[in-house]
């Protein structure tokens, strides 16, 4: 990258490996715990968690399928180092998920639990992973490009992106859990609108 602020520093390959690891756990769980309450999601995750309720193919093959094509508007606006690291994440993502049920045995989760916590996990972990040169593929790479292009934050984009996606949830949830559903979609949309502000994390990788 050229023009940074000489000031910045330069996260090391250890910080990104294990900040991408730790956020694309707690988002996993995130996503976990909406399964558990039939709730929905924002984004590729939504989309996919959509299809999951609708057929017989798994969140996480349906999650790593449908992000296959945006990798490549990536490459050219965010270089392959970003998308290199979303690949990653979102791979280990595609496996956490599908794991998860093998060793966390879950009897009930109440939607308010669900969509609070799960969300404020999706939104940590989403936090940790900008701010280390990744994202979820998808919509966190139009994010991504639109606040590094135009100074847009990423939390405000994603929201407006997120409840559109949530609409289409209506057609397989019930009124209610889509309520939470989007209570939670503005957790963890807030928890990136109030953190990750362009310039106010000086870091980079």
């Amino acid at each position: 990258m050229t023009g940074l602020d000489p000031t910045r520093t330069r996260h090391s390959l250890a910080e990104d490996v294990f900040a991408i690891a730790i956020g694309t756990a707690l988002v996993s769980f995130g996503v976990f715990l909406y399964q558990q309450a039939s709730l929905v999601l924002g984004g590729l995750a939504g989309v996919a968690l959509i299809l999951d309720y609708l057929t017989p193919f798994g969140f996480g093959a349906l999650f790593f399928a449908i992000n296959l094509p945006f990798y490549l508007f990536g490459v050219g606006s965010l270089g392959w180092g970003y998308i290199l690291r979303t690949f990653a994440a979102v791979t280990a993502m595609s496996l956490m998920v599908r794991v998860l049920p093998y060793g966390v045995d879950v009897s009930f989760v109440h939607p308010l639990v669900a969509s609070m916590m799960g969300g404020a996990m999706i939104g940590f972990g989403l936090l940790a992973l900008f701010r280390h040169g990744a994202g979820l593929g998808g919509v966190n790479i139009l994010v991504a490009f639109l606040q590094e292009r135009f100074k847009l934050r990423a939390g405000y984009v994603q929201l407006g992106v997120d409840l559109v996606i949530l609409c289409a949830g209506a057609l397989v949830v019930s009124l209610e859990q889509l309520a939470w559903s989007v209570a939670g979609a503005v957790v963890f949309n807030l928890i990136l609108g109030v953190n990750h502000k362009p310039g106010r994390y000086m870091a980079f990788s």
